[in-house]
């Protein structure tokens, strides 16, 4: 379906929800034309990579399993060897946030269309986004050619998420909403769109934790992640994932737990000058300020709070700061090198955010 918000053309990707439906994989490859399609997934993700392979039947060129965590433009450059070898003429990536970027990455260089199928609630593959890592420092860029042209989610991919990936995969979903809301160049329709997002977590991730095969749940916590996803398309980004890119790309540590440990207190540290447009997470988590609120929800959730458990050293820490503070960027509440050293310290050390 082209997926509209209150009658805008949001954007032109065909996205399916629902059991089985990673199925149609085949169909889906045909629909764009394609004939060589290379699967592509992380090692640990091979047989699920070599399932929608069989899937494929003859319209797989082949199967690529070192997808990384942060794209590594290494693993890139060899996913392209392939590409050229294979003769491919599109890619599937099933997966979570890593595959999601090689195939990106691919796109970007080769402008092979993209089918997605997630098995995490990262929505990366719901944006025009890619970040790449290179020689320890992980950059960003949006093109067109990165955003996947089908994105297929099946519950039935997430119903065997456990329980502390499905926790951290949504609050680095629900970071994107968040900071969506004080983006400089939001609107009303992705305020609606961000705001459905979290309510979609919200309500949904409690029901997950009590019966992970809900796959009613799963999929209402999978059309969440689409919003969140999307409306991070949208908009631009500001401290939080500033501060989760040089956390995961310089330090390598792992994507969505530091997005779940980072988001209260990044939202904290900016409700000092958007409290209002954060009002929204008030409204859906009780309380009076965004980031308290979200770090009450992420206890509630049994998500990890400190980033020492993440294997970051305290004497990382001023180096983090530096590179979070190097080069300037929009956001609400004005940063310095001492307020973002002051924030690590506390996100580090899993106490409360400071308000």
């Amino acid at each position: 379906m082209q997926l509209q918000l209150s009658g805008e053309k949001m954007s032109d990707v065909r996205v399916q929800f629902g059991p089985s439906v990673r199925k149609t994989v085949a169909d889906e490859v045909r629909l764009l034309g394609a004939s060589r399609a290379l699967v592509l997934s992380t090692s640990q993700q091979s047989d699920a990579a070599l399932e929608i392979a069989e899937q494929l039947g003859p319209l797989a060129a082949g199967v690529f399993c070192k997808a990384a965590m942060h794209t590594p433009v290494s693993v890139t450059e060899e996913a392209m060897s392939h590409v050229a070898e294979t003769q491919a003429d599109c890619v599937v990536a099933i997966g979570g946030g890593s595959t999601t970027g090689l195939g990106k990455a691919i796109a970007y260089r080769s402008d092979l269309p993209q089918i997605v199928i997630p098995t995490t609630y990262a929505g990366s593959e719901a944006t025009p986004i890619l970040g790449q890592t290179e020689d320890g420092v992980k950059t960003t860029l949006s093109d067109p050619r990165v955003l996947p042209e089908v994105i297929l989610y099946d519950p039935e991919l997430v119903a065997t998420l456990p329980v502390a990936m499905t926790v951290t995969s949504a609050l680095n979903a629900m970071a994107h909403a968040a900071e969506a809301l004080y983006a400089t160049n939001r609107t009303d329709a992705t305020d609606a769109m961000a705001v459905d997002g979290l309510r979609a977590f919200v309500e949904g991730l409690p029901k997950v934790i009590a019966d992970p095969s809900d796959l009613a749940a799963r999929e209402a916590t999978q059309r969440g992640a689409w919003a969140c996803g999307t409306v991070l398309g949208q908009v631009g980004m500001a401290l939080h994932h500033k501060l989760c890119h040089t956390l995961g790309g310089s330090f390598d540590l792992p994507h969505a737990e530091t997005h779940a440990i980072v988001l209260p207190h990044a939202i904290a540290y900016n409700a000092r000058s958007a409290a209002a447009e954060l009002t929204p997470i008030c409204d859906l988590l009780g309380g009076e300020n965004a980031g308290l609120a979200l770090h009450a929800f992420a206890k509630e959730m049994n998500a990890p709070l400190a980033l020492k458990d993440l294997g970051l050293r305290e004497s990382d820490l001023d180096r983090a700061a530096d590179l979070a503070t190097t080069k300037p960027y929009p956001n609400p509440h004005p940063v310095t090198r001492a307020d973002i050293r002051a924030l690590l310290q506390v996100a580090w050390a899993g106490d409360t955010p400071v308000t």
